[in-house]
């Protein structure tokens, strides 16, 4: 049997030898600035040397999500040199209630913010000139799943299909909304020798967050996948990765993750 596609080819060739199936991708995203903030530091926005396994988990799902999928990051691969740039903005103090929202709604007034009166002024550490190569798989998480979300084939043909078109639900983004990704691409490979010579050797980056694990594991409190109401209580998980000549293997580090 002739296949055009090597990556149904080898699913093909595992199914037949009764394998449990891990559908893998590797992507590479750019982008002008990056902002992943530390969770130590409340005031002044300082961001990670790296991304965290949860923020690449944001970008993946602005492309394709849903509840019984659960995307799992292999590696992280950091291209260009590690760059810092000190800005300072203009933001506002508060956000308007959603009580008013509702209220207006029901002929009550406007919900308003003047930025004169709530605006405060922040620095932000941020780094700039952004590109890593991402290497990750999905797993099925059972919930909210009928017949056809059981099928991994199916996602499986649906992510690629969107990465390779550049397809997106929402603008993917480095951490802060404002600082987007310019350049999402689905690679077969990477190519190691676009890796910054800075970054040779083993670097040790600390102890970082992973993700956030919340209590609800993913399914409504209320049991009404309808009208879900979730619970905002999660348990913050660390880890403590190495950058070695530019690659972070973060399936290895996830192993002593603590909370």
């Amino acid at each position: 049997i002739l296949f055009d596609n090597k990556y149904i080819l080898y699913y093909t060739l595992i199914k037949l030898k009764g394998v449990a199936m891990s559908y893998g991708f590797k992507i590479t995203i750019e982008g002008d600035y990056a902002l992943f903030t530390r969770s130590d530091c409340k005031v002044e926005r300082v961001s990670y040397d790296v991304p965290p396994p949860s923020a690449i988990e944001g970008i993946l799902k602005c492309i394709y999500w849903k509840p019984c999928i659960r995307y799992e990051i292999k590696r992280i691969i950091v291209f260009n040199e590690i760059q810092y740039a000190n800005i300072r903005r203009n933001e506002v103090k508060n956000k308007i209630l959603l009580s008013k929202v509702k209220s207006q709604m029901k002929g009550g007034t406007s919900p308003v913010i003047y930025t004169a009166e709530e605006r405060s002024q922040r620095a932000s550490m941020l780094l700039k000139n952004v590109k890593y190569g991402i290497e990750f798989c999905f797993s099925l998480t059972g919930l909210r799943a009928d017949k056809e979300d059981e099928c991994e084939e199916k996602h499986y043909n649906i992510i690629k299909r969107r990465l390779e078109k550049g397809q997106c639900f929402r603008q993917p983004y480095f951490g802060c909304r404002e600082f987007g990704v310019h350049k999402i691409e689905f690679v077969s490979d990477f190519n190691y020798t676009e890796i910054s010579p800075t970054l040779k050797g083993t670097i040790d980056l600390g102890y970082m967050l992973y993700g956030m694990q919340f209590k609800d594991g993913g399914k409504p409190v209320n049991n009404d996948w309808d009208n879900p109401k979730f619970s905002d209580e999660a348990d913050a998980m660390f880890y403590h990765p190495y950058l070695v000549d530019g690659i972070i293997d973060v399936q290895k580090y996830k192993e002593a993750i603590k909370c």
